[in-house]
């Protein structure tokens, strides 16, 4: 990086590193898999509840969750040190699209086959808060890690959030939404005069994206990004800072 690595920087990674470490007790209220048997069974699941409050989440701090808190960003983030070249972006982007609507529409499916929601069970399978309690279920937990790490070391950077992931969509749309009604939100924003073009927030950036492209142009609304602060801690110039307010 072009200078120290900031408190908020620490912070954020220290929290990654937290969910990351806890990612086995908690795998169930993430689990895609899971919603869709609860589904069959006509019961509102934990993952059902949280990708609910992950659409919500999106109206007020965009994909936030990403920089955050998700614990498969803090096992990528993980890999910077075997694998830190940017992962291609753009129309691959899409793919993770194409996983969760075939994802919607199996719900869906077991949705009307079920007959509907009858029950909200939030522990479901389980009946207590840990997710994986049998040996068994980490085989299915190791797979998805595996995955994760795969990406990651393939493709570079952050990888499974542009390609794969399964919650980005929730996160996506509650800010497309936001935008579309203009409400007040968590965002960042750039005073392009005082950016030197010296391109160390593209270089640093977790999710490759183009920063300085953005920063120039004084819009920084990007679907893919994060919210992690990366890109205002590493400028010089101060050009970038977190705004809570309207789009423009």
């Amino acid at each position: 990086m072009a200078k120290s690595i900031v408190k908020r920087q620490q912070v954020r990674r220290g929290f990654l590193l937290a969910t990351m470490l806890l990612f086995p007790l908690i795998y169930y209220f993430l689990s895609p898999y899971l919603i869709i048997d609860a589904a069959m069974r006509g019961i509102v699941n934990g993952s059902f509840i949280v990708f609910v409050l992950l659409l919500v989440s999106g109206l007020i701090v965009g994909r936030g969750w990403c920089g955050w808190v998700c614990p498969a960003a803090g096992l990528q983030e993980a890999c910077f040190s075997a694998q830190n070249k940017p992962a291609r972006t753009g129309r691959l982007d899409w793919s993770k699209w194409g996983i969760w609507f075939i994802w919607i529409g199996g719900i869906g499916a077991a949705v009307f086959f079920a007959g509907g929601y009858r029950t909200v069970e939030p522990l479901y399978p389980n009946e207590t808060w840990i997710s994986i309690v049998e040996p068994t279920g980490f085989i299915v937990y190791y797979v998805v890690i595996g995955l994760i790490v795969l990406l990651a070391l393939v493709f570079g950077r952050r990888a499974f959030c542009h390609y794969g992931c399964w919650m980005a969509p929730f996160l996506i749309i509650g800010r497309r939404i936001r935008n579309a009604l203009s409400l007040p939100a968590l965002r960042l924003k750039a005073e392009p005069q005082r950016c030197v073009g010296c391109n160390v927030c593209t270089c640093n950036c977790p999710m490759s994206l183009d920063v300085r492209a953005m920063a120039k142009q004084g819009n920084m609304e990007h679907p893919e990004c994060i919210l992690c602060g990366t890109c205002v801690d590493v400028c010089a110039k101060d050009a970038l800072a977190y705004h809570f307010g309207r789009a423009k």
